[in-house]
């Protein structure tokens, strides 16, 4: 099983309680980090700020992501992930309650690996929360630690 961190980017304390206690409740035993809003995750991803001391190389093994956030909305941070090497491969799910049907083109335009809606039932969030997890800490073949689009395109022999 991948015991990589999942980074959470999610600013409703309620959603983030909700989803920790899925994640428990499944038995997802990887660590948890959770931003608050688009800037932290950023800081947290790139090693800046109060995650300075962080090796960046050791990336989330999923990045779950609300698109609605303060400082740097979701699609933002997905747009900076994407457009860099060293994050260029992290899986990143949105988990949004939104229903505006631009997100989900903009969200998988821009190069979400998943899209899923927040249930308002508890009982189903718990469910899909754990489903989503589950496939990206235990069926899904991430890249090797610290493998990058970089490392993988420019140090190829000729």
């Amino acid at each position: 099983m991948n015991q990589r961190t999942i980074l959470i980017v999610e600013d409703n304390p309620t959603d983030e309680a909700l989803l920790r206690r899925a994640l428990e409740k499944a038995g997802i035993p990887n660590p948890l980090v959770t931003a608050r809003d688009g800037l932290e995750a950023i800081q947290y991803l790139f090693a800046q700020g109060r995650y300075e001391f962080r090796d960046p190389a050791e990336a989330p093994a999923v990045v779950l992501i609300d698109l609605n956030l303060p400082k740097m909305d979701g699609l933002e941070v997905l747009r900076r992930m994407r457009s860099d090497y060293r994050t260029k491969l992290i899986p990143v799910a949105i988990f949004t309650s939104s229903l505006e049907e631009q997100d989900l083109i903009n969200g998988y335009s821009l190069g979400a690996n998943s899209y899923v809606r927040k249930p308002t039932e508890f009982s189903k969030f718990s469910k899909v929360i754990a489903q989503l997890v589950t496939y990206w800490t235990t069926l899904n073949e991430p890249p090797p630690p610290g493998e990058t689009v970089w490392a993988h395109h420019f140090d190829r022999p000729a």
